[in-house]
């Protein structure tokens, strides 16, 4: 097959078209939202393809016929009947005041009036922004489509800021109003962003608005498939682990088909390197710290279990962490169930081995690690399968926080620091890892595969369960009987903490 050019960082679908580069046909999900016709709503973690998708739509309903020769939609559309687009966005640049936000929309207005030839006379936004919606309707005597891109990336960009964060929301929300009655001249909308504010922070009154974020129809209209990868993108799979590919970088599910990062995919298909790129693109600094306030039990967030509505609840004086983190692509639907009628329950967990162990890198300084020494050392010993180094490294460690730390450091208030800092520094590494991983006996606290090993860990509090509790619980309940069928040795590990002391009390280790 013949190799072609990767789109790395190329959102224009013209470019793409005419440049001989790879092209994952995403116009069979076009094509159904246009033929149910109505206003729709999509959030996508950054650098997921949602200003390509954005682009396509663009072309698509100026009828730029030759662009999509040979794709799913060609043959379902009316080329000779082109529709004019009212195309806006805010991913550029940084406002971090209303002046700028209404500065921008205003240029951002003018531009689109120059483009489809359309004079204004108003002089508020929401006025010219309603007044070029109505005559270019009347000017090309078609129904305008608008398209919004990162619709949400001024608030976001203030968002550990309240108060300019919601002078923004309130400006946004000024142009987005408009919509509301501009029915009349629309023949299609759609909105994307990172995040998903509620509707009466943001769109109050656009109740016509379809959120087709969790909708299965809709899972993978973003991102790359299985299929996608095996076929698109097959002259460039020589000698790269493809099982390898699809641990680091699938996963990522909303309510369907799973996808990869493409953003991932094509840098591993340039660099030829597994490496955290996505992750890497963005420190998500403000997420670390709201996890470290709230004190978050780090082994928890690959099974965390949140209601539909808790997903969706997104503002600026309210954000839950289970709607933070899945909604910026650190967490991902693992499971759906309906326990009760009407009652949705959405189990999340990370997508993929880039996201678990960067996140957790990211996290250790919240746990009193810093630097990546102690992890590097945890690599070696476990290499080595030195229980006696381990045992002492993390006692020096905890030894080696000072008193000042555990006083003015949130999450040391909880107990399951202990257990967090141990989970957090082997996730890093990228190793496989499973948090209370189920057999018939019950859960083991954590699970953990490398270098042709197997390790058992039971983690206990000597102030809630009298000591030597946990290595015999892992013997009494025979957790490592799940694993014999493998043939490899089977450590098992119980480790108790005091919180008094707040220090490993026993370290003890045998083999299963």
């Amino acid at each position: 097959m013949t190799q072609r050019k990767l789109p790395i960082g190329v959102q224009s679908f013209e470019k793409i078209r005419t440049g001989d580069y790879y092209y994952v046909d995403k116009t069979s999900y076009i094509h159904c939202l246009i033929e149910q016709a109505g206003y729709y709503f999509l959030s996508r973690p950054r650098r997921f393809g949602k200003s390509l998708l954005l682009d396509t739509l663009h072309q698509l309903f100026e009828a730029k016929e030759p662009l999509f020769r040979g794709l799913f939609i060609h043959d379902k559309w009316d080329w000779s009947r082109p529709r004019p687009v009212i195309r806006l966005g805010f991913g550029s640049g940084v406002m971090n005041g209303r002046e700028l936000l209404d500065q921008n929309i205003h240029e951002q207005l003018n531009e689109q009036a120059v483009r489809l030839g359309v004079p204004l006379v108003n002089q508020t936004i929401g006025g010219r922004f309603a007044e070029l919606i109505r005559r270019t309707h009347e000017l090309y005597g078609e129904r305008v489509a608008v398209l919004i891109d990162e619709y949400d990336k001024p608030i976001l960009d203030n968002i550990t800021n309240a108060p300019v964060a919601t002078e923004l929301r309130e400006g946004l929300k000024n142009l987005y109003s408009v919509l509301k009655d501009a029915d009349p001249h629309l023949c299609f909308c759609l909105l994307t962003g990172v995040s998903k504010f509620s509707k009466v922070s943001l769109f109050s009154g656009l109740n016509n608005l379809r959120d087709i974020t969790l909708s299965r129809q809709y899972s993978a209209i973003c991102g790359y498939t299985e299929q996608d990868v095996d076929t698109v993108f097959a002259p460039e799979l020589a000698g790269l682990n493809r099982e390898q590919i699809k641990t680091w970088y699938n996963g990522y599910n909303w309510g369907g088909e799973a996808v990869y990062n493409p953003f991932d995919v094509l840098l591993l298909l340039q660099e030829r390197e597994f490496r955290a790129y996505w992750f890497e693109s963005a420190t998500p600094t403000f997420l670390v710290k709201m996890l470290a306030e709230r004190g978050f039990f780090t082994p928890q967030l690959d099974r965390l279990e949140s209601p539909l509505n808790l997903l969706g609840r997104f503002d600026v004086d309210d954000i839950s962490t289970e709607a933070l983190l899945f909604q910026t692509g650190y967490l991902t639907i693992r499971r759906k169930e309906e326990p009760v009628p009407s009652y949705w329950l959405y189990t999340l967990g990370y997508p993929n081995r880039e996201v678990e162990a960067s996140l957790n890198q990211a996290l250790l300084p919240s746990l009193g690690v810093a630097g990546t020494e102690p992890t590097i050392r945890v690599l070696r010993l476990l290499q080595a399968n030195d229980f006696t180094g381990l045992e002492q490294h993390f006692r020096a460690l905890f030894a080696a926080l000072p008193h000042d730390w555990y006083r003015n450091n949130p999450i040391a208030k909880y107990e399951g620091h202990y257990a967090s800092v141990f989970y957090s520094h082997i996730a890093a590494l990228g190793l496989r890892v499973t948090v209370e991983d189920a057999s018939n006996t019950g859960k083991v606290d954590m699970a953990v595969e490398f270098n042709g090993h197997v390790y058992l860990f039971e983690f206990k509090v000597v102030e809630q369960v009298p000591g030597g509790k946990a290595l015999q619980q892992l013997k009494d309940r025979n957790y490592a009987d799940k694993y014999r069928a493998q043939g490899l040795p089977i450590h098992l590990i119980g480790v108790e903490f005091s919180r008094e002391q707040r220090q490993i009390v026993a370290f003890e280790r045998e083999l299963a």
